[in-house]
């Protein structure tokens, strides 16, 4: 299955390319060029590809590393890192996904939807994800 999107509603950068700047957009990006700067792409989707080169904080609602990424991501639902993936930086997203043979250099924060206040102090979110809610909420109640 090929990884290039081929229908419309996206903007496909090519190998050629090479972008610095700022990138913002309400529409899918292909990145298989390169781009310094900063990538916001809030409720759509970023893949990058083989032969891309990212230097870039990126946020975007779907964010798919199948090339080279230095900088932070934020992604609102989901992060993906294909074997080929070099990842420095840091990943604040609610769901992950790394295949073997990708390289991630950084931290991990699993976002949570739930907003209590057991989520809210530093490194809760990952505790929150990882312990069943009714035995979290109990034990801190009985304290």
């Amino acid at each position: 299955m090929s990884t290039t999107p081929t229908s419309g509603g996206f903007a496909n950068i090519g190998k050629t390319v090479v972008i610095k700047g700022e990138i913002s957009g309400n529409e899918d990006m292909y990145v298989d060029g390169q781009i310094e700067g900063s990538i916001q792409l809030l409720g759509n989707s970023l893949t990058i590809g083989p032969n891309g080169r990212i230097h870039a904080s990126v946020a975007a609602k779907n964010v798919t590393v199948g090339g080279s990424l230095q900088g932070d991501i934020k992604a609102t639902e989901r992060t993906e890192m294909r074997k080929s993936a070099v990842v420095n930086g840091d990943v604040q997203t609610r769901r992950i996904a790394i295949e073997e043979g990708a390289f991630f250099k950084g931290k991990l924060e699993i976002l949570t939807e739930s907003k209590s206040p057991a989520a809210s102090g530093p490194g809760a979110s990952a505790a929150a994800a990882s312990a069943p809610s009714p035995a979290a909420g109990s034990s801190e109640q009985r304290k």
